[in-house]
């Protein structure tokens, strides 16, 4: 079932970026913060049919490898959250000085639906599925859908996240405003991988602003008016540390 509302958090000055500009912004996956991150090594290809043992099953072996290193330097991903109020994704992604934005996700779909990449048309919407590492399936023995089951996998430790992926499979950058996250030196040869893409989504999309415990009380009022600019009707709230528990609440404001 797919889920109604999702959150996305940042640090703040990440957040001020996103509201200004109405959009999202997707990773290549080889640039996430866990190495195991859509890793070919999810995968157990060492178990080729008997009719291929030897240097022809070594070579179908090394050919499907590839295809997963292909796959996942293809793949450009934004990385979304069911929850807002988890202290450890505060934490991690905000310091509790950021914010953490709700996207109400039937209207952000159509947009979503209509990005142009360069094989298909719009993103896929995954919910991440956490598991031990070492329960790797095998490529030539089991029925599973391996191109989902590679962008997907995690490990138990970070289930806190709820994880939800949007999967952009090689955006097109005559369609898509892409750019490098940082001010590239004089000849400096980039890495295509480094660059992220920022599809535009409507400001209707953008159903809810959560305001970090911590968050700068200048940067706060530049958030917020930039979240009202891009929906007037947004619903702003401040989260605060709930006294009767190891836990935020947020107050509307």
């Amino acid at each position: 079932m797919s889920e109604t509302r999702l959150y996305k958090y940042l640090d703040s000055n990440g957040g001020l970026k996103m509201l200004k500009h109405g959009n999202l912004q997707f990773t290549n996956a080889t640039k996430l913060n866990d190495p195991f991150d859509c890793h070919p090594a999810l995968i157990n290809f060492s178990n080729y049919p008997n009719n291929l043992k030897g240097k022809n099953g070594y070579a179908l072996s090394i050919v499907q490898i590839s295809k997963c290193i292909g796959n996942r330097r293809k793949a450009w991903i934004c990385s979304l959250s069911k929850v807002y109020d988890s202290i450890l994704m505060w934490a991690y992604y905000a310091n509790h000085k950021g914010v953490c934005i709700g996207l109400d996700m039937d209207k952000a779909r159509p947009y979503l639906d209509n990005i142009q990449c360069s094989v298909f048309r719009g993103a896929l919407e995954i919910e991440v599925q956490y598991k031990n590492v070492i329960d790797k399936p095998d490529y030539f023995n089991e029925r599973i859908d391996y191109y989902r089951y590679q962008y997907s996998t995690k490990a138990k430790e970070w289930k806190h996240e709820q994880e939800v992926r949007l999967v952009l499979i090689e955006p097109s950058l005559a369609f898509t405003p892409m750019a490098l996250p940082y001010e590239p030196k004089e000849g400096e040869i980039t890495d295509w991988k480094e660059v992220r893409a920022y599809p535009k989504i409507g400001g209707e999309c953008f159903d809810s602003l959560y305001l970090g415990i911590k968050i700068d009380e200048d940067k706060k009022a530049e958030i917020i008016k930039a979240a009202l600019t891009l929906n007037p009707d947004i619903k702003i709230y401040q989260m605060e540390i709930d006294p009767k528990a190891f836990r935020l609440k947020e107050n509307q404001i």
